[in-house]
């Protein structure tokens, strides 16, 4: 999906990570402000930026083309934690059964919109549903040594999950929490040492880019919780801000896991706990935004998705059960109200079809919405040359004004035909209609 439609469910997506990854390869790019503070560490941007290269040298120069393979070491990482969720659900479930409870975590409408995108929840979310899963594999005969392995693999894909999002830091500690209250010191020991590696290797990542050990975890945390400029920044929302999210997006057929797990699946109770405990952390923070609760609500569904089955199974009559399994997932993937659904699919398509030609050589993008700048268009990895190119808002924008008088801007991506009277009487003319979003072009000779 993330491939297909483009587009993007937040700027983050391009700037947090292809148009990073873009520049490292090539030289050049917008790198955000992020990027120029040093709150961010370089590990997907630098492993995506390789697989640029990569692309390049076997000629991979289509946006489409180097964009999918980006998403194979994504799509390999999503696998694998949907094998984690199937391996959670057979230990209370029959194989048939677990595959059930499997389908409705990889139907889940968040899910399926999020769980593709270049965004750092979606890589966290993955890294924590495969940790989790490891440290709910305890069995009664394990020996000493494969509980010390459990716990190492499972400290390391806490710290991948960190390293991906500093915000899964209370997850982390939530985590803590459930190994210290089993008293399970030989996964505790493990824990300790998997997540010590990660963090020696993220201090040594950073040692080499920002010239310190831990620098973006630092200033990461300085930014969001010390010094108040996240709120004054982007602004700041009121503490229940997540409550009526948090109970649209739940798919519906988790409440009635949630009844079978605090009536049996006791042992789901650690995911449900520390998603909660993540839920109160985020709500104490002041800039708040929707996608932040993309990995709680994975975990949640992922803890009440076996019992939700089991419980489905228990329906004496074979029509009854199969009614109520094809129900259950009929609504995880229609489920009424969405995080956020994926936004400027036709625009971005369109920009890649506008800079395909080799006649183009610079770009106008008129903004989908107002006052987006910058942020609003798909950054040099979309455009996948080294172009000049401007964003305007309306005819009368000094950019626009400037990209007139320039015959070097003669490509136009304009949407709901925005200014096109005016662009053709500087010369453009309608190439291409992709949905909303038009391509203009002119010929200035040369």
């Amino acid at each position: 999906m993330a491939v297909l439609h483009l587009g993007r469910v937040h700027p983050d997506e391009v700037y947090q990570v292809l148009e990073p990854a873009w520049y490292r390869a090539h030289g050049y790019g917008v790198l955000a402000w992020e990027w120029k503070e040093g709150i961010r560490n370089w590990a997907i941007p630098g492993l995506f930026s390789w697989l640029l290269r990569l692309c390049s040298a076997l000629g991979i120069d289509h946006p489409l083309g180097y964009r999918t393979v980006l998403e194979v070491p994504q799509y390999a990482l999503h696998l694998a934690a949907l094998a984690a969720v199937e391996r959670w659900s057979r230990r209370t479930l029959p194989v048939r059964e677990a595959w059930l409870a499997t389908a409705l975590v990889a139907l889940y409408r968040p899910v399926l919109d999020y769980a593709g995108r270049t965004l750092s929840e979606a890589f966290s979310a993955a890294f924590l549903v495969l940790a989790f899963e490891r440290l709910a594999a305890s069995e009664p005969e394990e020996s000493p040594a494969r509980r010390l392995r459990r716990g190492t693999v499972a400290g390391a894909l806490l710290g991948l999950a960190v390293v991906s999002r500093y915000g899964s830091m209370v997850f982390v500690i939530a985590s803590l929490g459930w190994v210290l209250w089993r008293r399970d010191w030989r996964v505790l020991g493990g824990w300790v040492a998997g997540g010590a590696a990660v963090a020696l290797g993220l201090a040594v990542l950073d040692w080499l880019t920002w010239g310190t050990p831990l620098h973006s975890l630092w200033a990461y945390t300085q930014f969001n919780v010390f010094s108040g400029k996240a709120a004054e920044w982007f602004g700041s929302e009121p503490a229940d801000f997540y409550v009526p999210i948090w109970l649209k997006v739940l798919p519906l057929w988790s409440w009635l896991g949630l009844w079978g797990v605090l009536r049996r699946h006791r042992s789901a109770l650690p995911f449900l706990g520390c998603s909660l405990l993540y839920l109160l952390a985020i709500s104490a923070t002041a800039h708040k935004e929707e996608r932040f609760l993309y990995p709680a609500v994975v975990l949640w569904a992922v803890g009440t998705a076996p019992a939700t089955v089991q419980l489905l199974a228990s329906l004496r009559h074979v029509q009854a059960r199969t009614a109520a399994a094809l129900g259950a997932l009929v609504l995880s993937v229609y489920i009424l109200q969405r995080i956020d659904p994926p936004k400027k699919r036709e625009h971005f398509q369109a920009i890649v079809r506008a800079t395909r030609s080799p006649q183009a050589r610079g770009l106008l993008i008129l903004n989908e919405v107002p006052n987006e700048d910058v942020w609003g268009a798909g950054g040099y990895f979309y455009i996948g040359r080294d172009i000049p190119w401007l964003t305007a808002d309306r005819p009368e924008d000094d950019n626009f004004r400037a990209a007139m008088r320039d015959p070097t801007y003669n490509r136009v991506v304009t949407f709901r035909r925005l200014a096109v009277p005016e662009l053709e009487r500087h010369g453009f003319s309608v190439v291409e209609q992709i949905g909303r979003a038009t391509v203009l072009a002119r010929d200035t000779g040369g």
